[in-house]
Formats: C-alpha cells, sequence, structure tokens
C-alpha cells in the first residue's frame, strides 16, 4: 500500500506561482510511475501532468504545457508540481496519484490517490 498526501495549495493571484507536493509513505516511489490530477467543481477529473518512476519522461496536458514543472526525488518519497503563471481556470482540487504499471493520462489507471489540495486563482 502506498499513501500519499498533497500539500502547498493556497489563494493565489493570477500570474503568481505556487509549488504542490506530495509526500509519499508505506512503500517507496521508485517503481511507481506519478501524477497530477485536478477536478474543478461541476467537472470531471482531468490530468495535469505525469512522470515515469525514474524521473526520465515527464507528459502534460496541453493547458498547463510551458507554464507546469512535474518532478520527482525518489530519496525522499516526493514528487512536485511547479505552477507558474497560474490562471484563473487552473483553479480546482490537485490530486497526486500513484501507479505500478506505467505513465498514463488516464485516471482509472492509478491505484493510488491522495485526499487533494485546493489551488484557487483569483482574477
Amino acid at each position: 500500500q502506498v499513501q500519499l498526501v498533497e500539500s502547498g495549495g493556497e489563494l493565489v493571484q493570477a500570474g503568481g506561482s505556487l509549488r504542490l507536493s506530495c509526500a509519499a509513505s508505506g512503500r517507496t516511489l521508485l517503481l511507481y510511475a506519478m501524477a497530477w490530477f485536478r477536478q474543478a467543481p461541476g467537472k470531471e477529473r482531468e490530468f495535469v501532468a505525469a512522470i515515469r518512476s525514474s524521473g526520465g519522461s515527464t507528459y502534460y496536458a496541453d493547458s498547463v504545457k510551458g507554464r507546469f514543472t512535474i518532478s520527482r526525488d525518489n530519496a525522499k518519497n516526493t514528487m512536485y508540481l511547479a505552477m507558474n503563471s497560474l490562471k484563473p481556470e487552473d483553479t480546482a482540487v490537485y490530486y497526486c496519484a500513484a501507479n505500478r504499471a506505467g505513465s498514463s493520462t488516464d485516471h482509472t489507471r492509478y491505484a493510488y490517490w491522495g485526499q487533494g489540495t485546493q489551488v484557487t486563482v483569483s482574477s
């Protein structure tokens, strides 16, 4: 079992920056592909970014490409999402997820989830 805990979400003005963290416990993250998803009120959960277990390859949704950066520190069992140039449409609950089977943009492929952290971007 892997337990995931997100942190770092808060209220920020448009154009600002935040860094989210996802700390894992229970098992090493070394063998797990990781991802960030987000869900805004009344909308479906959507893919944001993913990173392979080695950290060698990353994937982004078009809506965040060039603004967000996903990274991981396997020694610290932690994953990060650096978010720059934030927009009001980035407002959502952000979730981290882990998957033994490899990277995917499909949230149904991920077995382990955190409880989420709220990011609110004011205009």
